[in-house]
């Protein structure tokens, strides 16, 4: 098959044919329809994820069409499945409690194991894939990836956003930007903070109540005088120290920060001010992607236009341009996600 290959960290892709993945007994394989071009694969492609290692096959944001099943697989060939990327065992304390996202024996396509930058993936414990509604595009379908999904599941299974509320979202990439339309179907009023003009235009678009450009000023002191004490919840969809910071900053005494961004490599280690934590008596939820079991009601939510997810998606490319959008998160982006949709190209 035909994949697009680290062979070193910084370098272009290597477009290569590999050998096809093999089935294992309670998974499938997919031809890949759509993956999305994340930046937790930035992370690795730059070396500082320790799961990535040249060699590996990035991707984990993608839907596909069985074409094997395992012995122990409940699908069949021409199923069409979307699935998160933290694929849970089932079996392990913290699967059986729900909570599978946290599972002891997790696999992670493009960390660890073999991901869909490819023409066809081998995808474990396949209970934890959905039926892709005929109504989703694949490119659609994958651009949910690790981005709508974990937005969903970062205001709703953790700060528990409740309507009137004010949210805001520092960064509006695919994470900022999912929560930014999550947000709004589930009744709050949104602030955005970025530095990429284009963006704040286009969250503005969106519905956006404000959009903070994050070098004029404090942004944190600018965001409790717009919503008169500070937000109720508070996003930080990068990963970075400074965008922390002002996440906690920003919100009123009892506030929720919601770590959705990557820390990682050189963002690992962060100082963050405690004594705003204190004082305020702040929650902070940790969050990272979604159980496969929710996958229904956000599909749900979907397909009946409560929550349209239709601009995350910016452009489809071609495999062989993967190298190119992922150079682009060495800087500010443009609005939107793009995703993989042409594996020959």
């Amino acid at each position: 098959m035909r994949a697009a290959v680290l062979r070193a960290y910084r370098e272009p892709l290597s477009l290569e044919n590999v050998a096809d993945p093999t089935c294992e007994p309670d998974g499938v394989i997919l031809k890949t329809l759509a993956c999305g071009i994340c930046r937790s694969d930035w992370h690795g492609w730059v070396g500082e994820h320790p799961k990535v290692k040249p060699g590996d096959i990035p991707g984990h944001e993608y839907c596909g069409e069985v074409v094997e099943a395992g012995l122990l697989a409940k699908w069949k060939p021409g199923d069409k499945v979307i699935a998160p990327f933290i694929l849970a065992c089932g079996d392990c304390p913290e699967c059986r409690s729900g909570q599978t996202t946290t599972c002891r024996s997790q696999r992670v396509p493009g960390f660890g194991d073999r991901g869909a930058y490819a023409e066809y993936v081998s995808v474990p414990h396949a209970h934890n894939l959905t039926r892709l509604p005929e109504t989703l595009s694949p490119a659609l379908a994958a651009g949910l990836g690790c981005r709508v999904t974990t937005a969903f599941h970062a205001l709703t299974g953790r700060a528990a956003l409740q309507a009137g509320e004010w949210l805001a979202v520092h960064g509006t990439g695919g994470i900022g930007l999912s929560c930014l339309l999550i947000g709004k179907a589930l009744g709050a009023r949104v602030i955005v903070v970025d530095v990429v003009p284009e963006k704040l235009a286009h969250a503005l678009t969106l519905g956006a109540e404000a959009a903070l450009d994050a070098r004029a000023g404090d942004v944190a002191a600018k965001i409790v005088e717009l919503t008169q004490g500070g937000a109720h919840v508070s996003v930080e969809a990068l990963g970075i120290e400074a965008t922390a910071n002002n996440s906690l900053k920003c919100l009123r005494p009892l506030g929720r920060h919601v770590q959705v961004g990557l820390p990682t490599g050189h963002t690992a280690q962060m100082q963050i001010d405690m004594n705003t934590l204190y004082m305020r008596q702040l929650s902070v939820f940790g969050t990272r992607g979604m159980p496969a079991w929710r996958y229904p009601t956000l599909l749900s939510l979907i397909e009946t236009g409560r929550i349209d997810v239709s601009p995350i998606v910016a452009r489809t490319v071609a495999l062989s341009q993967a190298t190119k959008e992922l150079k682009a998160f060495d800087g500010p982006t443009a609005p939107g996600v793009a995703v993989i949709t042409d594996f020959a190209g």
